[in-house]
């Protein structure tokens, strides 16, 4: 019997999209020339959970991102967005694949000649079947989400890089995605300003119930994101800090040597330093004290 081409999950024999992982890496390798990036890595990120990714510069963080969404091609092994083979998904499906996916990048990526509502609203506008009115209440809604309710009428040029970061989360979550992919989001932020972001992305764990695949290499601001729970009290949204345990679909993920050397909570993480010697010397450059 030929193989199949079609990337439905019944045809490929896989279970329906309700029981699925969200993301799911499978013996994946990727060389560029004589430069090994991804080595046989395997790892899945399930539904509704909250998967944190880091590593070194160079380490393949964003090579993984780029995978996931059909921007790269694996040299080996098999990738699977909500039940979808997206290493073998020609492109217009891997178009309508990615409009079920919500992706901040680290560059913020907005058009300088829009405005900010108008970024925000960019993809609704192109591939949405909504009419202006409903555009126009759902970027209303994602702005007043991450506090710019105000800003809808500027330009990026006139926003400090915290507020650009914001209006990139708006736009990422305006069609409401079902997983949103997170590029180094810290990136050259000064820590006051990262906090706010990390908040914006507790938020959308907590509230919005996305799955959600975080990539950086900040520590502080991974376990910051473990350590914070979102809730609606009385009307308002509260980011408060808990015990890591209390926050359920958290783990970290460690990115050596082109495969994931750690897997775990942010108490596991800890403990496996005393054992793991990469681990302990890359958690004792970035953990405090500083």
């Amino acid at each position: 019997m030929p193989e199949t081409t079609t990337t439905s999950p019944a045809a490929l024999g896989l279970r329906q999209p309700e029981d699925l992982n969200a993301i799911a890496f499978e013996h994946v390798s990727l060389a560029f020339d004589d430069h090994v990036i991804l080595n046989d890595l395997s790892f899945t990120v399930p539904k509704g959970a909250m998967r944190i990714l880091f590593g070194a510069s160079g380490a393949g963080k964003s090579v993984i991102l780029k995978l996931a969404l059909g921007l790269l091609r694996p040299d080996a092994g098999s990738i699977l967005v909500n039940g979808m083979r997206v290493d073998q998904m020609p492109e217009r499906e891997l178009l309508k694949m990615r409009s079920d996916t919500g992706m901040v990048f680290q560059e913020n990526a907005l058009f300088d000649s829009l405005t900010v509502a108008q970024n925000v609203g960019f993809r609704l506008s192109e591939e949405a079947e909504m009419s202006e009115e409903q555009v126009d209440a759902r970027i209303a809604e994602v702005l007043g989400f991450v506090g710019l309710s105000e800003f809808g009428d500027r330009m990026p040029s006139a926003l400090s890089g915290g507020q650009r970061r914001r209006v990139g989360i708006a736009r990422a979550m305006a069609s409401k995605p079902q997983l949103l992919l997170f590029d180094d989001p810290i990136t050259g932020l000064d820590p006051l300003i990262a906090t706010t972001i990390d908040d914006e992305i507790v938020k959308l764990r907590d509230l919005e119930d996305v799955t959600t695949f975080v990539v950086t290499h900040q520590i502080r601001d991974a376990f910051y994101i473990a350590e914070h729970r979102a809730e609606k009290r009385d009307g308002k949204v509260e980011v408060f800090k808990v015990d890591s345990t209390q926050v359920e679909g958290v783990a970290f993920m460690m990115l050596h040597e082109g495969k994931i050397a750690f897997e775990g909570s942010a108490s596991e993480l800890l403990a496996a330093r005393d054992h793991d010697p990469y681990l302990k010397e890359y958690l004792y450059k970035t953990l405090p004290p500083w």
